[in-house]
């Protein structure tokens, strides 16, 4: 049995031009595998924390502290190891780092080894990816999954915190759910992406990009920026409703300010419930399936009120309310807040306690989302870790820019690849 012999780590660079971490594990027979780690920027308060050198160079966004933890501290640990132990190798860094949040050695250098390790574990076995990943969540949960090709939220308009223009909603999503297949996904999208363009471009708008490669125009408001994609959309000759549905990510914590919501675009100051009601507004008039992150992490009473006034017929998702995290996602399952979870294996710092909060979610009739962050990489683990666990959803953006692009053109190999793994439904 091959056993771990030499881990390295390097400062590479996320599509932000951020410093993040590049990791290497090398086996006594010489079997490589390489990890990048995501980066998000709007960020939940209670995520693992990401270790940066706080100093002059980079503005402060260095990762030389958690590259040198890697190959100074770390890698001792998991040197002699079996790679396909995932879940001893990355206890045993949990235990090592000994914090609640792992800011003694840093969730992204945790995450870095164990991402690396999943890929070549992987290749020793001579399986693909999603494979593993798949017999990982056999063998840390006890029970079994169907691997699928999720279909994609595509974050075609920006707003918030990505973009630097007049919307508060932070992304405006659509979702081709009436898809035969995930090529015919790939196709239909690109073209309302396309339409899209040029609806803004005639209406005089700028068609720049935001970090998720979606447009990021000054608008009048948030419903406008829904109308122009069902424009899209019925310019595509697709149907709004049925070929095609859409969603929100309102990163509402980014503009709640403790007692109101603060639609600056908008000029609107709403309470919890008058901004549920907004919200549900939106949803009676368009096809607006899910919508992420509708209230402020710690606005508990309002993720009450919203779940159980739109909970039945819509899609709640909780990124930092649950963070990845299972202790926190068994929270809102006892006190019915939400009924999704979004995922990101760098709000938590492990593969492993990825794969027991997406279980977690999944005994409990909550439905799971594996989602990029707005610093990628090509790095394209996500589409695999979204087949591997049938979790049915992803999110990695518009389809633009190669950060996000290279997700997609990994499931759509995937699929040609593997005739009995369709689409879920």
């Amino acid at each position: 049995m091959s056993k771990i012999s030499d881990i390295h780590a390097i400062q590479v660079f996320d599509s932000r031009g951020i410093p993040t971490i590049s990791c290497k594990i090398t086996l006594d027979d010489g079997v490589t595998a390489f990890s990048m780690v995501p980066s998000g920027a709007s960020t939940g308060t209670k995520e693992a924390l990401e270790l940066r050198d706080n100093d002059k160079n980079y503005n402060g966004k260095g990762v030389l502290k958690a590259v040198s933890n890697i190959n100074n501290i770390l890698s001792s640990i998991i040197i002699g190891k079996d790679p396909n132990n995932q879940n001893e190798i990355d206890n045993a860094l949990i235990d090592f780092d000994a914090s609640i949040d792992k800011s003694n050695m840093g969730a992204n250098s945790i995450l870095a080894i164990s991402l690396a390790n999943s890929h070549v574990a992987a290749k020793t076995q001579g399986i693909n990816l999603y494979e593993h990943f798949g017999n990982l969540y056999e063998n840390i949960t006890g029970d079994s999954i169907k691997t699928s090709i999720p279909v994609p939220m595509f974050n075609i308009l920006n707003g918030g915190e990505h973009a630097n223009n007049n919307l508060d909603i932070q992304e405006f999503m659509i979702i081709p759910h009436g898809a035969k297949n995930f090529s015919e996904i790939m196709k239909w999208s690109t073209q309302i992406y396309q339409n899209l363009k040029n609806i803004i471009q005639d209406k005089g708008f700028s068609s720049a990009v935001g970090d998720e490669g979606g447009f990021a125009p000054d608008l009048n408001s948030n419903e406008e920026a829904i109308t122009l994609i069902i424009k899209a959309i019925e310019r595509s000759n697709l149907k709004p409703g049925e070929d095609i549905n859409i969603a929100l990510d309102c990163a509402a914590s980014e503009f709640f300010d403790g007692n109101h919501y603060l639609l600056k675009g908008e000029d609107k100051k709403l309470s919890s419930k008058e901004f549920s009601n907004f919200l549900s507004d939106l949803t009676k008039k368009y096809p607006i399936t899910s919508i992420e992150d509708p209230m402020d992490e710690n606005d508990i009473d309002g993720w009450k009120l919203i779940t159980d006034q739109m909970g039945h017929k819509c899609q709640l998702v909780g990124d930092d309310l649950f963070v990845t995290n299972k202790n926190f996602l068994k929270q809102g399952v006892e006190e019915k807040l939400a009924n999704s979870i979004l995922i990101k294996f760098n709000q938590i710092g492990s593969i492993t306690e990825t794969i027991k909060t997406i279980h977690y979610a999944n005994v409990n009739n909550f439905k799971s989302i594996i989602s990029h962050r707005s610093g990628e990489t090509e790095d394209t683990t996500i589409a695999d870790l979204a087949v591997g666990l049938g979790v049915g959803q992803i999110k990695t953006g518009a389809p633009c820019r190669s950060d996000r692009i290279a997700k997609y053109n990994r499931l759509l190999w995937i699929e040609s690849e593997s005739n009995n793994i369709l689409l879920n439904e």
